[in-house]
């Protein structure tokens, strides 16, 4: 598939958000042909220009200037839903537009990624209770109010349930090779050799995406 048959992957921004989570997710899907665009809750934004000038500021202190307004999103116009952890979602309420909008997500059929905080934020809106699903901890969500999905908590460092992946904090690359899988971004061969070098710094595995990529084949 061409880059210009793909919507975008939409990535959700919010002040302290964790930026290194979902790097190697956003880096590889452009090299892929994916354009990222950033979203975030502007309340009084008109529209999706009105968010330019608005940035925010990752935990990393990165300022971003974010490219659209949330509730300009639209499943039907992405291929993807990102929401990474930050601070924000532990002390406040302040992040829970974002947790509505991938219920919205959900219920279109277009897939959510949510890493860390992120999946404390669905478990508090009930976005856990029915499907299989990890975190950081099942202790962490269990502290949620609201959360009654113990019972689908799933030891691993990533899961896919459907449309719906969640990862914890330490797992940025398996999160990202979840995404690849449920977007089709890459043969399974050639996932499985971009996790171990990536994840396992398996010096075999190099070769064979070397080989992908010389044959346009990944």
């Amino acid at each position: 598939m061409s880059a210009t048959q793909h919507r975008p992957v939409h990535l959700a921004v919010y002040d302290t958000y964790a930026d290194w989570e979902t790097g190697h997710t956003t880096a590889h899907l452009a090299q892929r042909g994916y354009e990222i665009r950033t979203v975030a809750d502007v309340a009084d934004a008109a529209d999706g220009a009105d968010v330019a000038g608005r940035p925010v500021t990752t935990m990393g202190g990165v300022r971003v200037l974010p490219d659209l307004a949330l509730a300009d999103l639209r499943p039907e116009d992405s291929s993807l839903l990102i929401l990474t952890g930050a601070s924000l979602w532990d002390t406040s309420d302040d992040l829970a537009p974002f947790a509505e909008k991938a219920r919205e997500f959900l219920a279109a059929g277009v897939p959510v990624a949510a890493i860390c905080g992120a999946t404390a934020g669905l478990a508090r809106a009930g976005l856990l209770d029915d499907r299989p699903h990890t975190s950081g901890a099942l202790a962490y969500l269990t502290e949620q109010p609201g959360y009654a999905g113990a019972e689908r908590y799933v030891e691993a460092d990533a899961v896919t349930a459907g449309d719906l992946i969640t990862a914890g904090p330490t797992e940025p690359v398996a999160f990202a090779r979840e995404v690849f899988a449920r977007l089709g971004v890459y043969k399974p061969d050639v996932l499985d050799a971009w996790y171990r070098l990536f994840h396992d710094s398996d010096a075999s595995a190099f070769p064979v995406l070397m080989a992908a990529a010389e044959a346009g084949d990944a």
